[in-house]
């Protein structure tokens, strides 16, 4: 998968670790990623990235609901 195949806002899984994450920019030859519901951008090569599933997209929604009623995160 092209780098530049991937609009922002795309909601991929990064195959290196299994991490959700939304394409946030294109620097180079990576694409810039970061966790649903905010944090630390991280870089990841096009071809370790692959398209999220609706269950992971939702997944990773209920997770962040969960621990903001928890005070885990702002």
């Amino acid at each position: 998968m092209s780098a530049r195949e991937l609009p922002l806002g795309t909601y991929v899984v990064d195959t290196r670790d299994g991490r959700l994450g939304i394409v946030m920019g294109h620097e180079g030859p990576y694409v810039q990623l970061r966790p649903h519901g905010g944090g630390k951008e991280w870089d990841c090569e096009p071809g370790a990235i692959r398209h999220a599933t609706p269950a992971e997209r939702l997944s990773a929604a209920t997770a962040y609901a969960n621990a903001r009623s928890r005070g885990e995160v702002p």
